[in-house]
């Protein structure tokens, strides 16, 4: 019910109280009528305290529980989903990602950690959800936008925001790659096959690198061509970001699959400290013999002398004996089983893998090098650093140990986000699309940050998908036009959730 001023041709106003009804207004009773702007007043007021009334009286009604049920359902305006927003938006623009006006540019990162799909998709989620209707065309033009004016900003306040995370300069960066591959048949300049991470060796891929700071908050990232030898795109990586942010001293951290005499030497040529996984089976047989003879106890490591430059530590854990020497048995059963088979030919006898067990018995039979075997137990629970910085052989190991970090962006990326298969094929949409997915990964991490500073036992996955089930209801009431909004919390996680981000309700 609502209250209406109907204006008379003598030039005298009618207040009535009239009803919605199958979409059209049905007079319920006429207040009174005058010329007079105070009476005009008073009558609009006794109109209202009649809807008050009459609805009170429908309350007391058992006989009406139909009709008041109708009114509620007609009074409802919309229901939409607003928890991604509420939880992640506050997130989004502590950050500072709100310094991008484009609103697109926030649905896109959002829609990533909710619901990470292909743009066409996306546009039906938001429409379905947010009810916000957006053309894919739309989406695909401001990709470009985002590569050709945004991509370079957004990578200065996800860094501007981590250096205040972090309570001061970056200083110790660590870099690795992964490779994405695409929904296509047909290779190009930049998408091509390679070696593959996810064993999609079939498939036009490209090579991501990627840089992260103590933490595991996101700095930078490029792209390569899918078969660029991932030991070369670290320096170029981390050499812009040095130049971008003018930074003087870095150490960087990197896995032994990065690990070359070329790019050891281009690192100390461009003054970079360094710590970066050893293989210790490939060093020179003067250092290996001191690694056996100077081999420390479970949980400790020593330090010797690789140059004048570079120090070599080595570190001894039982447990990762037992994970070695359980691998190498593995290994040799399978290759064994493959002996009796007949699979194996005079080509597997190389150094790949466990394949290095193999020999040749005259010149046509294949069968086990046992010494070999036995050899490399001695080298079971070692593991090499090389580091040209002043720091402890203890805080070496315990920084490269925070690679699992980047590790976690890389699988987080892969499989919350969805960051591949990449379905564009120009190469300005394709960075578009990681710049995404970037900056959705830095929500998620600010999200992991925030949970852990707040004793919360949630991982940002249950938190998202909490999120997922928070609604806001839109109604108006019999009393005015006035557009009222309320979420709808109908249990004690939501409740709580809402509490610990301190969010508004009503």
């Amino acid at each position: 019910m609502f209250v209406r001023k109907k204006n008379n041709k003598s030039g005298v106003v009618s207040i009535q109280v009239l009803e919605k009804r199958d979409g059209r207004s049905i007079l319920i009773k006429t207040i009174g009528s005058s010329a007079d702007a105070g009476k005009i007043e008073e009558l609009l007021k006794q109109g209202r305290a009649y809807i008050a009334s009459f609805a009170g009286q429908q309350l007391l009604q058992f006989d009406n529980e139909k009709q008041l049920v109708d009114a509620y359902f007609n009074s409802l305006h919309s229901l939409r989903l607003v928890g991604p927003e509420l939880i992640l938006g506050k997130i989004f623009d502590e950050i500072g990602f709100n310094q991008i006006s484009d609103q697109l540019f926030r649905h896109l990162v959002i829609t990533r950690l909710v619901y990470p799909v292909s743009k066409l998709k996306t546009t039906d989620y938001l429409y379905k959800y947010n009810q916000e209707q957006i053309d894919v065309e739309r989406i695909y033009r401001y990709l470009d936008k985002l590569y050709n004016k945004q991509k370079q900003l957004l990578q200065q306040i996800s860094y501007e925001h981590t250096q205040k995370v972090l309570g001061g300069q970056v200083n110790i960066v660590f870099y690795d790659v992964t490779t994405l591959h695409f929904e296509s048949e047909h290779p190009d300049e930049l998408r091509k096959t390679g070696f593959s991470k996810e064993g999609r060796h079939q498939d036009p891929q490209i090579v991501l690198g990627l840089l992260v700071s103590s933490g595991g908050y996101p700095l930078a990232y490029e792209i390569f061509e899918g078969n660029k030898f991932e030991g070369y795109t670290m320096l170029p990586v981390i050499e812009a970001f040095k130049i971008r942010f003018g930074l003087a001293d870095l150490v960087v951290v990197a896995d032994a699959g990065l690990l070359s005499s070329d790019n050891i030497r281009q690192l100390q040529q461009n003054g970079y400290q360094y710590i970066l996984g050893a293989r210790v089976k490939n060093e020179s047989r003067l250092l290996q013999q001191q690694i056996q003879e100077q081999k420390p106890a479970n949980g400790q490591s020593i330090c010797l002398q690789k140059d004048s430059d570079t120090r070599l530590i080595v570190s001894y854990a039982a447990s990762r004996a037992a994970r070695d020497a359980d691998n190498r048995k593995r290994g040799l059963e399978k290759l064994q089983k493959q002996i009796v088979s007949g699979k194996l030919t005079k080509a597997h006898v190389n150094n790949r893998g466990y394949n290095k067990y193999l020999q040749m018995d005259g010149q046509i039979d294949i069968c086990i090098n046992w010494e070999k075997y036995q050899q490399d137990a001695a080298w079971d629970g070692l593991k090499g650093y090389l580091t040209n910085t002043t720091l402890t052989k203890e805080a070496v190991i315990d920084n490269y140990n925070q690679l699992w970090q980047i590790e976690k962006a890389f699988r987080i990326s892969k499989s919350d986000l969805r960051i591949g298969p990449i379905y564009h094929r120009i190469q300005r949409r394709i960075e578009a699309h990681i710049c995404i997915a970037f900056c959705a990964y830095k929500v998620y991490k600010e999200l992991d940050r925030q949970l852990k500073s707040l004793n919360a036992a949630w991982t940002p996955e249950q938190v998202i998908d909490i999120c997922k089930t928070i609604y806001a209801v839109s109604f108006k009431t019999t009393l005015s036009s006035n557009l009222h909004t309320r979420l709808h919390i109908d249990n004690p996680e939501k409740e709580k959730l809402i509490k610990m981000f301190k969010i508004q309700i009503g």
